[in-house]
């Protein structure tokens, strides 16, 4: 049973939830893009909790249950590329930055010192900049199906493009939505290691029923687009790091991940044919051998 909390910082309120023993090797886990922390499967928390982990999870700001920026409306996402492009800045609420301190802050009301960082898709880009601006405090970093920011790379693929440029607004349904998320679910899923059906309309209708997304998604994905190329600052890097990428990732393609390998100093790239941009049961108790293994080779 997941314990869950509120932490408070900077006038942000962030939820988060501890799963496993509290004498658990810390593993701070970071969730991707409009996801709340509620996305990690329960067979994955349950596979690291045998590995021995003690999990640490949490809503980004501006989704789930930590606090939103309504207020700040839908940012022009033609004019943040356009920013990023000619490399000027474009003033946003916030930035990935900012919700990687936000996950120190998590550390920081559990009493914990230094953990082990897991971050996917966004939340790998979260965890690139938790290692950069809290080196000492991690004892290793796991970056799963995630990107340097680097322009040039492949984009996602023509249907994944499609469906996430045709997003409904907030007000539809709740039958609308599911069958929404259900949509890109499928599209971004595994091959290799198929989600049932009803099992992803069961996660669709519980985040919704949990937190509506909002338009939240927008403003991540223009902190995303701002936060520009990581590869100076990832190959300044000292913390061991593991990448592990799918290779039928139509989110994210494989590339990012050999890039971002490539990059960081030391860095270790663990592959798995057919796996996609999610995170299927079928894998659950081989990614977390992967992850303990990496964490084991760097001290515990």
């Amino acid at each position: 049973m997941a314990a869950a909390n509120l932490v408070r910082r900077d006038g942000v309120e962030i939820d988060y939830a501890t799963h496993g023993p509290d004498d658990g090797v810390p593993l701070l886990l970071v969730m991707g893009l409009g996801m709340q922390r509620t996305a990690w499967p329960e067979t994955l928390i349950d596979a690291l909790v045998r590995q021995g982990f003690r999990c640490i999870s949490f809503d980004n700001r501006d989704i789930g249950l930590s606090t939103r920026y309504d207020e700040h409306g839908v940012p022009p996402l033609h004019r943040v590329i356009a920013a990023r492009l000619l490399r000027r800045p474009y003033r946003l609420p916030y930035t990935l930055a900012d919700i990687a301190d936000d996950g120190m802050a998590v550390l920081d009301a559990l009493g914990i010192e230094r953990a082990h960082v897991l971050g996917i898709s966004m939340g790998g880009m979260i965890a690139q900049h938790v290692a950069a601006r809290h080196a000492a405090r991690v004892t290793s970093l796991t970056l799963m199906s995630t990107s340097s920011g680097r322009l040039g790379l492949p984009l996602p693929s023509s249907t994944v493009l499609q469906l996430m440029l045709s997003r409904p607004n907030q007000r539809i349904s709740l039958d609308a939505a599911t069958t929404y998320l259900v949509r890109l679910f499928s599209a971004i899923g595994s091959p290799n290691f198929p989600t049932p059906r009803e099992e992803m309309v069961r996660r669709a209708r519980d985040s919704i029923l949990r937190a509506p997304t909002g338009s939240g998604v927008a403003r991540q994905l223009a902190a995303i687009i701002s936060d520009g190329d990581r590869t100076p600052m990832l190959r300044k890097l000292t913390v061991p790091t593991l990448v592990m990428h799918g290779t039928h990732d139509a989110m994210v393609p494989l590339a990012h991940g050999r890039h971002l390998a490539a990059a960081i100093p030391g860095a270790r790239l663990h592959t798995i044919r057919g796996w996609g941009h999610d995170l299927p049961d079928a894998l659950s108790a081989d990614i977390a051998d992967v992850i303990a293994h990496r964490a084991g080779q760097s001290g515990q």
